[in-house]
This record gives structure tokens, C-alpha cells and sequence, in this order.
């Protein structure tokens, strides 16, 4: 029986994720009138935000090596101001600053894996930079930042409700169902966990582990970059730091979630649990009225503590 049950929670790590998130409602629930069914529609839109993100950063993280997309919080900013900019609040322009959103993710994915795989740069040294890069090119678009007006058609997508659920959330939804089945489904998936355990022996079993990493780094990329249109959206607007909670929170997420952080295995349903249970989290330091600062030093102290427990029995 207990070996049975190993075997689950080690083939459903996203149960763990699942389980906190209803034990922290659940506990929120009875510790304060502040928290309903309203509340909960609000958890789910912040966390759908951070889903999107993490859904790419999970990518990039399983490929292995202890890679990590550190130019995520940068791609968001940036896409952000470029939705501001092109769109101008007109749905017009939508198709066009779908586009050009679009070829700032998948650029700056590219832009990664070529200097994670030709140049063998280590991933978080490498987007890191492309981060930096990035960082620059916001603080140019911010200049050019003339009207605070958001497109109907994506106010909608990023704010509205469809039979009272938040449609950024179906949207999050929509895109960890996709992203299960590719992995559990279609030979990519297969390919990324080979190529996760070992670049080596991937390649040596014929897996094209090049086209695999740059698969993970641009969808990475496009991910992040949709985050950003739809938050320019949400908040009315594009702002500098806009992205910078989703560098620690997309890792948050991933790792809360059960993915394993030295790759080769991923789970698009713990990510999502993973997700939700973060913003959680979150939400009940500031109904505890603890600072931003202290907020994050608390994320940083549970990521490692996830970590630290499941890490040996992991590598058993």
C-alpha cells in the first residue's frame, strides 16, 4: 500500500500543489470574512497572469543543465509598452501589435537558445543579459508612451468575465491543457524529458537536442510576452519593473508545482496548482500586513524549502 501510493505522489507531484491550495483556502476561509467567492475570482486572474509566464519558464527548465529564463520579467515589460505604443487603444491595431508582440517573445527565445547551445553559455548568465538588453530598449519605449488607452477587445481578455469567471483564467487554462497534451502526447514531450535527464544521451538516442532547447526557449519567450499584453491590458497601462515579481514568482511556480528543478520531468497541472497556490500565499502575507520586501523574503524561504525536502527524494 505504501509503496502504491509512492508511486502516485511520485508520478502526480502535482497533487502536493493541489492539496496546499485547499488547505490555505480553505484556512484563509475560516481565519477572515474577507475571503468569498469574489475573492477567489480575483486569485484566479492573478494567478492566470502568472501561469502564462510559468508555462514557458517550466519549458525552459526542464531541458535540464539547471537552465532557468531569467529575460522573462524584461520580454513582459517590454511587450507591455510595445501593446501601449502599437495599439494606441484601438482594436485596429491589434493584429499588428500581435505580431510585433509576438516577434519580441520569439525573438529574444531564439536569442537565448543560440547563446545557450552555440555559445554554451550557461542559460541564467545568457538570458540574464538578454534581459539586460531588453531593460534598455523599455527604457527607450517609455519615451514614447502617449495614451493610456487599451483596446475593448483585449480590455476584455485581460478584465472581462464570461459567466463570471475571469477570461484571462480561461485563457491560462486553455494553455496548460495544450501544453499537457503536446508533453504527454507528441514526441516533443518525449524528447524534452530525454533531453532534460541528459544532453548526452538524448543526442546519442537520436533526439535533436538543439531543436528541442530552442523549441523550450521561444515558446518561453511568446508566453512571456503574451503575459505582457494581456497585464498592459489588465493595468490600463505599461509601467517600468512592470515584470519583475515574475522572475522569482515563475520559478515559484514551477518548483511549488512539481517540476523537477534539474530538469527532464515537467507537469503543466502542478504549474497551474502551483501557481494559484503562490498567489495564495501572497494574499495571505498581505492580509497579515507584512511588507513587499518581507513578502518576498517569505516566497524565497518556501521555494527553498520545496526544494530542500523533495530534492533527495527526488534524485532517489
Amino acid at each position: 500500500m505504501r509503496a502504491d501510493a509512492a508511486r502516485f505522489l511520485a508520478r502526480y507531484r502535482w497533487v502536493w500543489a493541489a492539496l496546499g491550495v485547499l488547505l490555505l483556502w480553505a484556512a484563509l476561509s475560516l481565519l477572515t470574512e474577507r475571503v468569498s467567492l469574489h475573492a477567489l475570482s480575483g486569485v484566479a486572474a492573478t494567478a492566470a497572469f502568472l501561469l502564462i509566464a510559468a508555462l514557458g519558464q517550466m519549458l525552459v527548465i526542464t531541458t535540464g543543465r539547471g537552465n532557468i529564463d531569467l529575460s522573462i520579467p524584461s520580454v513582459i515589460t517590454l511587450s507591455a509598452y510595445l501593446t501601449v505604443i502599437i495599439a494606441a487603444g484601438l482594436d485596429t491595431n491589434l493584429p499588428v501589435t500581435l505580431l510585433a508582440v509576438a516577434a519580441l517573445g520569439l525573438g529574444t527565445g531564439l536569442v537565448n537558445a543560440a547563446l545557450v547551445i552555440v555559445f554554451r553559455i550557461p542559460a541564467i548568465i545568457a538570458t540574464l543579459a538578454t534581459g539586460y538588453m531588453l531593460a534598455t530598449l523599455t527604457l527607450l519605449a517609455n519615451r514614447q508612451v502617449k495614451t493610456g488607452r487599451t483596446a475593448e477587445t483585449l480590455a476584455y481578455l485581460a478584465a472581462g468575465r464570461l459567466g463570471g469567471v475571469p477570461v484571462v483564467a480561461l485563457i491560462a487554462l486553455l494553455l496548460a491543457i495544450v501544453i499537457a497534451l503536446a508533453l504527454a502526447r507528441l514526441a516533443y514531450g518525449r524528447h524534452l524529458s530525454a533531453t532534460g535527464q541528459s544532453w548526452t544521451a538524448a543526442g546519442l538516442a537520436s533526439v535533436r537536442v538543439g531543436t528541442t532547447i530552442t523549441v523550450a526557449f521561444a515558446s518561453s519567450g511568446v508566453l512571456a510576452a503574451l503575459a505582457g499584453m494581456l497585464l498592459s491590458a489588465y493595468s490600463g497601462g505599461a509601467f517600468l519593473e512592470m515584470g519583475s515579481p515574475y522572475l522569482l514568482q515563475t520559478v515559484g511556480a514551477v518548483v511549488l508545482g512539481g517540476t523537477l528543478i534539474a530538469g527532464g520531468s515537467a507537469t503543466a497541472a502542478g504549474t497551474l496548482f502551483g501557481a494559484v497556490l503562490l498567489v495564495l500565499i501572497i494574499v495571505t502575507m498581505q492580509i497579515g500586513g507584512l511588507p513587499p520586501g518581507s513578502q518576498d523574503i517569505v516566497q524565497g524561504v518556501v521555494i527553498v524549502l520545496v526544494l530542500a525536502v523533495a530534492g533527495p527524494g527526488r534524485r532517489r
